[in-house]
């Protein structure tokens, strides 16, 4: 879910209701710092209610199922919505009126340094909650959401480690090499490789199809390879300035002013349509995308998908489940929460949805390392993912990145894909969107 992030469409409420019966989670008494408050009684019946967005595998992989199977008292509701600005801008909004939260709210990775570092008090402390041992995240991952005072706030769910994903049909109908190994070695070492590649497919491009599909997923590409991205590692945000930043901002207007890019808005109904339509040849491909692809693909993209590795190893995107302390049953929330994110659990999610285990654990279960994704060729999608997982050098984390990310992706990279605009006037437009939003 990536991404923010994961999916940014237009809003769409999906809200589904999965009930049955249960014993309550044994925990600390209610008030404790293991959980929070409770309904005193273990029998009672209580609902959890879920908020999050894109698709964090956890209805797709039969978890929500499982876990009510177990305790039959538990019923769980939750609510997706795919447009993670709006959710995060919506959820800001409720935490700080104290109401209108769910028992658990996701946070994308691009906003959990906000959630940790302003919004912290919030949140109720997940490493004194039954179960949960922080070492058992990857240590960068439980360090970002991590409050200055110690307190762990959210349970990292998913990485996102690149790859870049590719149809084979439409390589070979352009002359490009499809097996997956030739076809990493395009553009091994430099995304400048990527959009020389891309260039060449132009040439000898199938009839209305492009190289890729949006230059603002080729500029979050990019970025995430850069060790100081939106931030410093103080958290002052130094966009303006970043040599990463600048990097991915030429790429993608290199991309897009070479019309090698469909110019597509990632998360929109148009794109979301464009997949089954085979418009685009290639995507930057963190490992919750290969869910998004074979969703949206449908059963005619089987078998063309295939994946390669990346120009460079980066991170793009990851998520956290988190308990605000106004939640009605956060006791019993922190358990599921836990019980969410474990390493079985993420496997499981793997193999589903292909989001990469964010837990130590989880990247080496045998359902992770030996993954094969049928829909993609077969590709060793563990053997890839999890390699890949392994080089990641993540950058810091400002409190305003995920704001500073959309609107140069949304405002900026789009508006010179869509309306040509000059790439000075588009940048000058998202300094001032960024003011405005910031105040920095």
């Amino acid at each position: 879910m990536r991404t923010t992030s994961r999916p940014r469409r237009a809003a769409v409420l999906a809200t589904a209701v999965l009930a049955t019966s249960a014993l309550l989670l044994t925990a600390c008494s209610s008030g404790s710092d293991k959980g929070g408050s409770g309904s005193g009684d273990a029998n009672a019946k209580i609902t959890l209610n879920v908020g999050d967005f894109g698709t964090f595998g956890f209805k797709e992989a039969g978890l929500y199922d499982e876990y009510m199977a177990a305790h039959p008292n538990v019923t769980i509701k939750y609510d997706t919505v795919q447009d993670g600005q709006k959710y995060w801008d919506a959820l800001t909004t409720h935490l700080a009126s104290g109401s209108g939260l769910a028992d658990i709210q996701a946070v994308e990775v691009g906003y959990i340094a906000q959630a940790a570092n302003t919004l912290g008090d919030k949140f109720v402390d997940l490493g004194k909650a039954e179960g949960v041992n922080p070492a058992n995240w990857l240590a960068w991952k439980s360090k970002q959401a991590t409050t200055q005072s110690g307190a762990l706030i959210g349970l990292g769910t998913d990485i996102g480690p690149m790859a870049i994903c590719y149809r084979t049909d439409l390589f070979q109908q352009a002359g490009l090499p499809t097996d997956r190994e030739a076809v990493g070695k395009l553009w091994a070492g430099d995304w400048s490789k990527f959009v020389d590649a891309g260039k060449q497919y132009q040439a000898k491009a199938p009839a209305g199809t492009f190289f890729t599909d949006s230059a603002s997923g080729l500029f979050n590409a990019a970025l995430s390879a850069e060790p100081v991205q939106y931030s410093d590692a103080s958290g002052k945000l130094v966009y303006k300035d970043s040599a990463g930043v600048k990097k991915a901002w030429d790429l993608s207007v290199s991309a897009a002013q070479a019309k090698i890019s469909a110019g597509l808005r990632q998360f929109q109904d148009p794109w979301n349509a464009a997949f089954a339509n085979a418009k685009f040849a290639t995507l930057a491909c963190p490992s919750w995308m290969t869910g998004i692809i074979s969703k949206y693909s449908g059963d005619s993209g089987k078998g063309k998908w295939d994946v390669a590795a990346p120009p460079v190893a980066s991170n793009w995107g990851g998520a956290f489940l988190t308990v605000p302390k106004a939640g009605k049953h956060t006791k019993e929330a922190a358990a599921l929460a836990a019980w969410l994110t474990a390493p079985e659990q993420q496997a499981k999610i793997f193999t589903k949805v292909g989001n990469l285990p964010s837990t130590v654990g989880g990247l080496q279960q045998p359902a992770v390392q030996g993954a094969k994704a049928e829909y993609f060729n077969n590709a060793p999608t563990g053997q890839i993912f999890a390699a890949a997982a392994q080089a990641i050098k993540p950058a810091p984390i400002g409190e305003q990145d995920g704001n500073v990310k959309t609107i140069i992706t949304d405002n900026g990279v789009l508006d010179i894909e869509e309306h040509g605009t000059d790439p000075a006037k588009a940048w000058a437009n998202v300094t001032k969107l960024v003011d405005d939003k910031t105040g920095h």
